[in-house]
């Protein structure tokens, strides 16, 4: 079952709600739902750490837990999707959002300088902000939408593979 795979890789619920980190969240975390590995919350975890993922924003891991917690997705999940988007990652993917973006809004693609600045981004940052969070949020619902309906769908797909291997092996057994 799909579960197995998750409990793998996730931590002990003891071990995050001990954190120290987490404490400013008081008891939302001792829900039990927030932990179970089940065909629900697993998927609305994915739909929650995709969408935050391709939000370029700093503290996404708290935007990603603040949502998980009333949606009861899993939260160890919907926090660690969010790391798709890490310092190695976030360049290509927030410019692919960009260009995303400028090609929803009918608009040029700025063309990059020879040297990258900080001074050229803080000057170009008026133009930049527009199409790249547009393009952001879009490809956030878009890959949200594709986690949670994949995610359905697999879980179902290995549920009904289990069962039909189970019957299978059961009247092989009884012949």
């Amino acid at each position: 079952m799909p579960r197995r795979i998750f409990k793998r890789y996730m931590p002990h619920p003891d071990r995050i709600k001990d954190n120290q980190s987490l404490r400013f969240l008081g008891g939302l975390i001792h829900d039990p739902n927030l932990w179970h590995l089940n065909r629900h919350s697993v998927a609305r975890a994915m739909a929650v750490g995709l969408f935050w993922a391709m939000i370029p924003m700093p503290m996404q891991m708290l935007a990603s837990a603040a949502l998980a917690i009333p949606l009861r997705a899993n939260l160890p999940i919907a926090i660690g999707l969010v790391w798709l988007t890490n310092p190695i990652t976030m360049p290509p993917v927030f410019y692919c959002t960009y260009k995303l973006g400028t090609w929803l809004m009918d608009t040029p693609a700025l063309v990059m300088p020879d040297e990258l600045s900080m001074a050229w981004v803080t000057a170009e940052l008026a133009v930049l902000w527009k199409p790249l969070y547009l393009g952001s949020l879009v490809a956030g619902l878009a890959l949200a939408a594709l986690g949670y309906f994949g995610t359905m769908l697999y879980w179902r797909w290995w549920v009904r593979r289990s069962w039909l291997k189970r019957q299978n092996d059961r009247q092989q057994r009884s012949s």
